[in-house]
């Protein structure tokens, strides 16, 4: 369906008949000023508005819409958008609302009939709101609904970036709590130790973190109830904790899953571990939907260090931690437990323009004809996903997305193993008796080749054989070092080319001050096979040095 003008006029007016031309008209996205308290995100930024241009749209601001975010109303001129002196004129005007939180019942009162909200709903935990979008005719796409699982979705996937925020920025609010260095220095005056960071969930805002903590210089612990995040963890300098119950984590749609009570008992004994020896702890566990777990308790915050610091993650679900308070630092049994839920929002401008890349790449997808107007595909998984009211038809919770099959299963070693004996398909060794066979076999070539070849074919003959066992024996023993094992093996072949190109041109002198010169068919392919082994030994490295370069700082 395509949305255009709204379908219905007020009740007692007259209906006024839709042209297609009118029908089709450049729809206009409003973008109005957050009202939720602490909220700095702007919905779309000055960059992201020509984009949007592009694509057939107009654009609307409220006026100071991004000023908490460091975007001013100049800006968002110069890039084409148009400036609105106050909310309601704002939603009054808007076909498609851009948002950040959800509308608050004042914002939905605004809300024109038949507009198409853009957001974060929640609609799980807001089933009154749900209802109020409904009532207004309202199409209704929550961001936090797109499914994670699709592979093509993950450009529009708003939660990964806020989270990846928040991970960062719950480690620099840790950092300004704690009393000392993350790095561990030796100094005049003594010696200080790194500090000690435990984070608790590795999903995207614990990988976040545990990349930020590890590059401040600090050791750093995590654990999840996922197994396959243990490499991810040590990738970005981590140490993956283990929990000593044997249970799988993982969950629908990237989260993880509630655990069984031994797997959580062996948790809780973990953690309370961890709380004695580290400095730092940072939790992150949420599972949509549900209150956010707790994994530290007050017991165990009694047992750390003092001046060690909690920076809770899930507090706006309830916390992690049992002595957490939403949006505030408490000191607690001399524990600092940081409680904020606006951590994405205290870095407003980085945020908002992911955010509002995130909704550009939606908007990409509603409107694949670049005209302005948009089609809410329900055919479409991921738009099928993140639609939860559809014209005052409340479509929540949506199908399963359509997954694609899964690859058949590779046969176990045990049914490819090649049978028993000396067919094509065996894998023993040869017999004693076979392997005398094939070096007799060998030992008479080599003497009819002695017996009947000219001298000097055997003499090049023997150079050949000798040259193909110590070529083979010098390049499979290279040792790969700042190269990969094909590289190497490749710069070791070349090395050998160029050898004996350079031989071929230079050959030793002979006879009283004269030489043996190749002909020049020799000489060229001598020069030729020296260049391009050349090329490829210096573009080898050149490639190197620009792979290493991307890990600098």
């Amino acid at each position: 369906m395509q949305i255009g003008v709204p379908a219905e006029t007020q009740a007692g007016e007259s209906r006024v008949a839709v042209t297609p031309e009118a029908a089709r008209r450049p729809l206009l996205i409003g973008v109005p000023k957050e009202t939720a308290a602490l909220e700095k995100r702007v919905a779309t930024v000055p960059e992201v508005v020509e984009k949007l241009v592009k694509l057939g749209f107009r654009v609307a601001v409220e006026s100071g819409a991004g000023d908490a975010a460091n975007f001013s109303d100049d800006t968002y001129r110069a890039a084409g958008a148009q400036v609105v002196p106050t909310a309601a004129e704002l939603w009054a005007m808007s076909d498609i609302v851009f948002k950040v939180r959800a509308p608050s019942p004042q914002e939905v009162g605004l809300l024109r009939e038949g507009t198409t909200l853009v957001g974060f709903i929640w609609p799980a935990q807001n089933p009154e709101l749900m209802q109020q979008l409904a009532a207004r005719k309202a199409t209704v796409l929550a961001i936090d609904s797109l499914p994670r699982q699709l592979s093509r979705a993950q450009k529009m996937d708003a939660l990964t970036s806020m989270a990846g925020i928040s991970g960062y920025r719950a480690v620099i609010e840790a950092a300004n709590a704690f009393g000392r260095f993350f790095n561990g220095q030796i100094t005049a005056a003594g010696k200080i130790p790194p500090a000690k960071v435990f984070i608790a969930g590795a999903g995207v805002a614990g990988l976040a973190a545990i990349g930020t903590a590890a590059n401040l210089g600090a050791i750093v612990r995590a654990n999840d109830t996922r197994a396959e995040v243990a490499d991810q963890v040590v990738s970005l300098g981590g140490e993956f904790v283990k929990v000593d119950y044997e249970e799988e984590g993982s969950g629908g749609g990237g989260y993880a899953k509630v655990m069984s009570e031994g797997f959580q008992q062996a948790q809780r004994e973990m953690y309370a571990k961890q709380a004695r020896e580290v400095d730092i702890i940072i939790t992150t566990a949420l599972i949509p939907g549900k209150p956010a777990p707790k994994l530290i308790t007050a017991d165990m915050v009694r047992t750390m260090k003092p001046g060690s610091v909690i920076v809770d993650m899930a507090a706006e679900q309830g916390g992690n931690c049992e002595l957490t308070e939403p949006n505030q630092a408490v000191v607690k049994h001399g524990v600092t437990i940081i409680g904020y839920t606006d951590l994405a929002s205290r870095l407003a401008k980085q945020s908002s323009t992911l955010y509002a890349t995130n909704l550009f790449r939606l908007a990409e997808e509603l409107c694949k004809t670049k005209d302005g107007v948009i089609d809410v595909n329900m055919d479409d998984d991921a738009l099928r996903g993140l639609t939860v009211v559809k014209e005052g038809n409340i479509t929540w919770p949506p199908p399963p997305p359509k997954l694609p099959a899964a690859a058949p299963a590779k046969p176990s070693a045990a049914a490819v193993a090649a049978p028993k004996g000396h067919g094509h398909g065996s894998s023993e060794p040869m017999s004693a008796k076979s392997l005398a066979i094939v070096f007799g076999v060998g030992a008479l070539l080599f003497l009819l080749v002695g017996m009947y070849a000219p001298a000097s074919f055997l003499s090049h003959f023997t150079v050949f054989v000798l040259a193909c066992f110590v070529g083979y024996m010098v390049i499979w023993n290279v040792t790969p070092s700042l190269h990969t094992p094909l590289m190497s093996v490749t710069n070791a072949i070349s090395s050998i080319i160029a050898i004996g190109a350079l031989v071929q041109i230079a050959p030793p002198l002979t006879g009283a001050g004269g030489a043996d010169r190749p002909n020049l068919l020799i000489l060229g392919l001598a020069v030729l096979a020296l260049a391009l082994t050349a090329v490829n030994m210096f573009g080898g490295f050149a490639v190197t040095r620009r792979m290493l370069a991307m890990f600098r700082k």
